[in-house]
């Protein structure tokens, strides 16, 4: 003795039209996918090499501070003048990745701390990306000599030691001189 109409095979639980509920799983399905492409696309952002300690920096005396007190305040530097030692670089970089793009460098700042003969502190300079240009510390590239070959001229030219457009007939395979 139920009182009202019944639900039919096409109606969902609620009386729900079977097709109004799959238009919105639909609708919910690519707001989600849209959501995650978004959120796929976020630039990630990364602090690299030292820290930056206004208060360590601002407290260096000029004259008085010694190789051994820079290090207890900033720490080990990033790098090292190459000849002589007489000065120590604190290298800090911050890059932005979007996606699968190469990473951009967004800002660098480089703290230079001049020693003198003694290890006695000289000088302070602070560097950045307007200072010059940008260093590649690790392009994980060798070069080499000669020429790249492409793709294509490989498939074409696929006679092993023979360069593309030798005639191979007429020369010695030595490749030396031929005498008739």
């Amino acid at each position: 003795a139920c009182i009202g109409p019944q639900p039919t095979l096409a109606q969902g639980p609620a009386g729900v039209d079977a097709k109004v509920l799959g238009t919105l799983h639909m609708r919910i399905s690519a707001l989600a996918l849209s959501g995650l492409l978004l959120a796929s696309c976020a630039p990630i952002v990364s602090q690299r090499g030292y820290l930056p300690d206004a208060a360590g920096e601002a407290s260096i005396r000029i004259g008085l501070d010694t190789k051994e007190t820079i290090q207890q305040r900033l720490g080990d530097p990033s790098t090292q003048a190459t000849f002589g030692g007489g000065v120590w670089y604190y290298i800090s970089s911050t890059e932005k990745q979007v996606a699968f793009f190469d990473p951009k460098i967004e800002s660098r700042a480089i703290l230079a701390v001049h020693f003198d003969k003694d290890g006695k502190v000289t000088d302070l300079k602070h560097y950045g990306l307007k200072d010059g240009h940008v260093v590649a510390f690790e392009s994980r590239i060798t070069p080499t000599r000669g020429h790249d070959i492409t793709f294509l001229e490989q498939v074409l030219g696929s006679t092993p030691g023979v360069p593309i457009g030798q005639d191979t007939q007429n020369s010695n395979p030595g490749g030396g001189q031929h005498y008739p």
